[in-house]
């Protein structure tokens, strides 16, 4: 084991943590000011995790995909994701039910996209301030991905490269077309009202399935192009 490989676990567990009670905080918040006020009430406009804890998507399933690996359990890799305890909206609270369902399942993706870009906005600034800056930046985002032979990443640069990654997967992963995922509930809202029907019936055993081995494939085909991106930025900022 690479002497970083469990520091970094420790911060992609910690982000992940952070990152989905963002998330559902960002959906608590937009359904709050459109007009639906359950989940202030339930106290979910908060960034305290113990609100939001589900104890599979939040602990067991990204503990397996985070520090597996190190056990030789690598079934889950690239998976730097998971899901929170859904926040709980009643649509008849709303003005235009269709409109503002739409806005509440984007907050929370949106959420981890401005989480993402804060991120990268701290690596451009440190990678034009830090003494040596865009070297440390940059190979303290390649450790991120894999170690880096004799480099020690720097702890900020890390994190915010940590952040990107995760928060990037959670976008790609939570706009999959698979209840309960965000992505099913704008899909729900566009099609015709019998395929509505078939589509609530969809087990929620076959959604993990899909969410476990269709979902890793789909997050590195759209993770690899953005990674690509940013060293891209970094290199020419």
């Amino acid at each position: 084991m690479q002497p970083n490989t469990f520091l970094i676990a420790i911060f992609e567990f910690v982000l992940l943590l952070f990152s989905l009670s963002f998330h559902e905080c960002a959906h608590a918040w937009m359904a709050s000011r459109l007009g639906d006020q359950t989940a202030r009430m339930q106290g979910r406009i908060t960034l305290n995790p113990m609100y939001h804890i589900d104890p599979i998507g939040t602990l067991l399933f990204p503990a397996i995909a985070i520090f597996g690996p190190m056990f030789g359990l690598g079934m889950l890799r690239g998976m730097l994701v998971g899901w929170a305890k859904p926040t709980p909206v009643i649509s008849r609270n709303f003005q235009k039910i269709r409109r503002d369902e739409n806005l509440v399942t984007l907050a929370g993706p949106g959420s981890n996209l401005l989480l993402a870009l804060v991120a990268f906005l701290v690596l451009i600034v440190g990678a034009e301030l830090f003494p040596n800056g865009r070297r440390v930046v940059l190979l303290s985002f390649i450790a991120a991905i894999q170690p880096v032979e004799g480099f020690t990443p720097h702890p900020l640069f890390l994190l915010c490269a940590l952040a990107i990654l995760i928060n990037v997967s959670l976008v790609v992963f939570n706009l999959l077309p698979i209840p309960p995922l965000d992505g099913s509930h704008l899909l729900r809202n566009i099609l015709p009202y019998n395929a509505v029907q078939v589509y609530d019936r969809i087990p929620i055993w076959i959604s993990y399935l899909l969410m476990i081995f269709c979902g890793g494939y789909i997050i590195q085909a759209f993770l690899m192009p953005a990674i690509g991106m940013v060293l891209w930025a970094l290199m020419h900022a």
